[in-house]
């Protein structure tokens, strides 16, 4: 709902929900309290579980490992387990149970004196006890296939539910939604630039994530302003106990990791650095997807060559880096900072010849882009009860290209005529933010979280011609406040109710926003899960594709402003069941998502003159996007994996574009995919394939000529429907093998070979359409064949 009143309704829905939260007196029960680490390093394990051994009470971790656990005899059994660590089991006294837990997990599968190991759960992904929520582990990562480096994205994009087809895009697509759609977080701070490379490759260093988690829907009322899905990354702390270094290389790059501990047990910092080093040396590697990005080469024509002279320089790099300090055993302070950037000179000269005339196509082509952020964080964990994070974070993308284009047209008569285009695209984002959160464990059966946001967004956006024309001018300043308060009730043992608003003010259109969330779950049996999740969600700004088929597409940042880019709003219906045992889970969850204020620009080609009115060319519509997923997983074992089946379908009505409803681009109604994952001893052999529906897209179905009275004649085209046609089935088999060794005994080592698309299969990727002789002819653009890429890492 849209509310246009006083910033009173916040209060009153906060007392509100403070009051229904706690009509229950919290009971006299033994408590215990804790955090959980890594044994090695010391690092707190976000989002560990811990449970009672034989009953349905368990708790898992916050985002700074802290836990607190209610109703737990003297003498219970705990286990602990977290994602690529050893599940672990602590017998409690009387005596432990008094103090505050220290529980430190293995992952390198020691024995340990303290505590009984049961299982070794090297998982890539786990599925949350909350519905829509997957945990994936960074380490395990570099065991899959990749095409050049350990991808966090490209790893979730072997999900149900988020599209894997996209080889050029390293955004997620999640449930019918778009990459802009994403809220991405960073230790706080929000990224915008998620990939390097055109979306070959992500954005984030995974040496320096210690966790992710992924939200594909349904979300709590704690996150806000995106319409699809949530990426919560972790940032490593660094080792507090001793200095390590780990540095690897690829075909494409090397990267660098150092921890160094300032004070023991207390504060430590981290860096890592990732650069590739395409601009010194052109692996094949390299070429193959440049020459995909760019499309060049040499093609005869009927009368006459065209040749294309083309030496790209590109290169890209990220750098992270973590000053972590515990002054007490209550309080942590972060400081967390992320700078990542492209660089290509795509600069090129194409000639043309023919019998009467030479053309010269001279272009310099220079763009960047990338993202930086920071944040600065403190949490404290009050007493077992209450905990409170405070972050102040600000982040920054920014996107340039100048393209200039000189024609020389020499004759055959010895004239010569010189004809210059360019033009300029800059856009600039800041994003400064200031929130607070807060959980307050009012009594076993209500955790009740509440917090307060604020963020300044400062967006620019200028194209133009020749350095002088503006094309599409757009510049936004705005503020948005937001509010929140849930409760996560548990109802019964097996009943979980979680009901939540979030509130926001966005001054642009000086109007509010309530975003009413809940959930539930029932564990009907031992094995058996049921759950459920409906909720409200706003957009307050958009990526709008500037659509060019002449000189490639690019993307844009705009705030939203309730005109040609209106405030999106999308609403969430959620329902699963899961069916888990030690071994197996097989997990359904179906949804449906309506959405509202969508936008589109629709500038086709780059303009020549200054004629063209961009004012007309965002048009507003409506979508849908519903689907069911299934997911079969294997967890534990040398043999481990899943098989995700998504049915889904996404459709737009856009009635300026199209008198009746049409496949989004990125509708697919099939996706298999298949994840395999071997360990024999020191080897690891990794398979996927994935299959999926073709793309839709729009296509010329014929053509005709008509003559002008002026005895000159102009070629028209018939079009499709809008989407109306699809491309091939797509599919594909990736393939890799990783020797982990020792080098010596506080070195280890690993290496291997990984192969994207084994079988060379000719997936289309788009379509190209000319037209000669009044016949209309189709060429196909390719993804990338069979691409194998070697790899080495250290770690001391």
């Amino acid at each position: 709902m849209n509310l246009k009143t006083s910033p009173r309704l916040f209060l009153r829905l906060f007392l509100l929900g403070c009051l229904f939260s706690t009509h229950l007196v919290a009971q006299n029960t033994q408590t215990i309290t804790g955090i959980v680490k890594d044994k090695i390093s010391g690092e707190s394990l976000p989002y560990a579980t811990i449970g009672v051994q034989g009953t349905n009470n368990g708790t898992s971790t916050n985002t700074d490992g802290y836990f607190t656990l209610f109703n737990v005899p003297s003498s219970g059994v705990l286990i602990i387990s977290y994602l690529g660590y050893q599940t672990t089991k602590i017998t409690l006294t009387p005596e432990t149970i008094k103090i505050r837990l220290v529980i430190q997990l293995n992952p390198d599968y020691n024995e340990l004196k303290e505590v009984v190991i049961t299982d070794k759960k090297d998982q890539l992904m786990k599925v949350s006890e909350n519905i829509s929520q997957i945990s994936i582990s960074p380490a395990q990562i570099a065991t899959l296939p990749s095409l050049g480096e350990k991808d966090i994205f490209r790893s979730m994009q072997l999900l149900p539910g988020v599209s894997g087809t996209n080889e050029t895009s390293a955004g997620l697509f999640v449930r019918g939604g778009t990459p802009d759609q994403n809220l991405v977080l960073l230790d706080g701070f929000t990224v915008y630039q998620v990939d390097h490379f055109y979306g070959f490759f992500s954005a984030f260093n995974s040496n320096a994530i210690k966790d992710i988690q992924l939200y594909k829907g349904g979300f709590d009322a704690q996150f806000g302003g995106r319409l699809s899905s949530v990426m919560e990354l972790t940032g490593k702390s660094g080792n507090t106990q001793k200095v390590g270094v780990e540095g690897g290389v690829s075909l494409l790059s090397a990267n660098a990791t150092v921890e160094i501990p300032l004070i023991k047990d207390k504060a430590s910092l981290l860096i890592a650095g990732r650069r590739s080093y395409t601009d010194i040396l052109k692996s094949s590697l390299f070429q193959n997807i440049f020459d995909l990005v760019a499309n060049a080469e040499e093609t005869p024509q009927e009368n006459g060559f065209v040749k294309v002279d083309n030496e790209p320089s590109f290169y890209f790099y990220d750098f992270n880096a973590k000053l972590s300090f515990k002054p007490t055993a209550k309080d942590m302070i972060a400081l967390s900072y992320y700078s990542g950037e492209d660089n290509l000179d795509n600069s090129r000269k194409v000639s043309i010849v023919l019998p009467s005339l030479d053309i010269i196509f001279d272009t310099k082509d220079f763009s960047n882009w990338g993202n930086q952020g920071t944040s600065l964080k403190w949490a404290r964990q009050w007493n077992s009860r209450l905990y409170t994070n405070t972050v102040v974070a600000y982040s920054r993308y920014f996107s340039n290209r100048d393209r200039d284009t000189d024609i020389i047209i020499d004759r055959a008569d010895t004239t010569s005529t010189t004809i210059t285009i360019g033009t300029l695209e800059d856009n600039q984002l800041q994003d400064v933010t200031a929130r607070i959160d807060n959980e307050w464990l009012i009594s076993a059966q209500h955790k009740l979280e509440f917090g307060l946001q604020a963020t300044y967004n400062d967006i620019a956006y200028d194209y133009s011609l020749n350095d002088t024309v503006p094309i599409l001018q757009r510049d936004g300043i705005g503020l948005l406040t937001a509010a929140y308060v849930q409760d996560q009730w548990k109802v019964t043992p097996q009943f979980t109710l979680n009901f939540g608003v979030r509130g926001s003010h966005f001054d642009v259109t000086s109007q509010y926003y309530i975003e009413p969330r809940a959930s539930a779950s029932f564990q009907l049996s031992k094995r058996i899960k049921l759950k459920a999740a409906w909720g409200q969600y706003y957009q307050f700004m958009n990526r709008i594709v500037r659509e060019d088929i002449s000189q490639g597409s690019r993307d844009f940042w705009l705030l939203a402003d309730n005109q040609d880019n209106p405030v999106s709003n999308a609403v969430h219906y959620i329902a699963g069941i899961s069916y888990e045992t030690p071994l197996f889970l097989f997990d359904v969850e179906a949804y449906h998502k309506d959405l509202t204020g969508l936008s589109e620009f629709t500038l086709r080609l780059t303009p020549t003159s200054e004629t063209i009115n961009t004012n007309n060319l965002f048009f507003g519509g409506t979508g849908y996007a519903q689907g069911v997923e299934f997911l079969l997983q294997k967890k534990t074992g040398i043999y481990s994996g899943w098989i995700g089946y998504t049915l889904s379908r996404v459709r737009y009505n856009f009635p300026g574009i199209s008198d009746v409803e049409y496949p989004a681009l990125h509708d697919q109604t099939h996706e298999l995919k298949i994840v395999n994952s071997l360990k024999l001893g020191q080897w690891t052999f990794a398979a996927t394939w994935l299959y999926a529906t073709g793309k839709p897209y729009t296509a010329p179905v014929g053509s005709y000529n008509v003559d002008l009275l002026d005895g000159t004649s102009n070629d028209y085209l018939n079009i499709s429907a809008k989407n109306a046609i699809r491309l091939p089935a797509y599919h594909r088999l990736d393939f890799s093998v990783t020797f982990k060794f020792n080098l010596t005994d506080l070195t280890k080592a690993n290496a291997g070979i990984s192969i994207f698309n084994l079988y060379n299969q000719k997936n289309i990727w788009y379509k190209e359409f000319d037209i000669i002789d009044n016949q209309v002819i189709e060429t196909d653009i390719n993804y990338l064949g069979f691409t194998p890429n070697l790899f080495f890492n250290l770690k001391f």
